[in-house]
This record gives structure tokens, sequence and C-alpha cells, in this order.
């Protein structure tokens, strides 16, 4: 039985070539794939910051919501000795807030008496860098202000 020579035929070597991607193709994918990772990037972080200073305010609503309920209760607001504990603790009608949150930087909430602005109490956080003052995601968050 006679056997038919083994060559590769031109079509053959075509198609092989044509099967691959070239460097250049992949670098231009690259750079496409760089230029969304940064445009996303630069959209994105920024509301990360106003995602967690509108999570303090929603945070101070609740715990002032607790602070009512409180009042209600015990015909007074909690001392400053008390704390904002006082609200966790089991009273005759059960906890007003099952726990406290820490603020979106980790850090407990502040509470003083009295507040500011004729207020009886306030609750505050520090913001991101956890001092007093500040601008932006720094600036002090105050149930009082």
């Amino acid at each position: 039985m006679r056997t038919a020579p083994h060559f590769h035929s031109p079509r053959r070597q075509q198609v092989a070539a044509e099967a691959g991607f070239t460097l250049v193709e992949l670098l231009v994918v690259l750079a496409i794939i760089g230029l969304l990772t940064t445009v996303v990037v630069i959209n994105v972080l920024p509301m990360q910051g106003r995602a967690q200073v509108q999570k303090a305010e929603a945070d101070i609503a609740l715990i002032e919501q607790g602070l009512e309920f409180w009042r209600i209760e015990t015909g007074r607001y909690p001392t400053a000795e008390e704390g904002l504990a006082a609200l966790t603790a089991a009273g005759p009608t059960g906890a007003k807030l099952k726990n406290l949150p820490n603020d979106p930087w980790g850090k407990p909430y502040g509470y003083a008496v009295p507040g500011g602005n004729d207020q009886p109490y306030v609750v505050f956080s520090l913001g991101a860098d956890g001092a007093e003052g500040g601008e932006g995601e720094n600036a002090d968050l105050r149930s009082d202000g």
C-alpha cells in the first residue's frame, strides 16, 4: 500500500498562523482594560466617602429615635455618665436599641449633655479623621447642628 507524502499545505499553515492573537492586539486590549479601570476607580472612590457620611447620618437619626423612646419611658434623656449604652440596657419595655453601631470609620458615636443650639443632647461622630473639625469626610457630624 502506498502512502501519500506528508506535506504541509500552504492553506494549513495560513490557518495555524491566524489562530492566535498578535502581541499588538493583546497590548491594545490591556490598554483598554486599564483605561476602563481608571475611569471606574476615579468615579467610584469618591462615592464611598459620601456613602459613609450618609450612613453616619442615618445612624445618628436611629440613635436619636432610641433617645426619644428612652425619654418617653423615663421622662428624661440619659445622663452623660449613662451615655448611649443606656439605650441597649433592658428597661421595663425592653432595650431601645439592639446594639450601638460604630460610625462607618470604626469609632463609637459620642454623646454629650446638653447639646448645642439649645438642644438637650448631641450625638456626634468626628468623621473619618477622628478629630474635631475638618471638611468633607473629615467633617464632624452632629445631631444638634
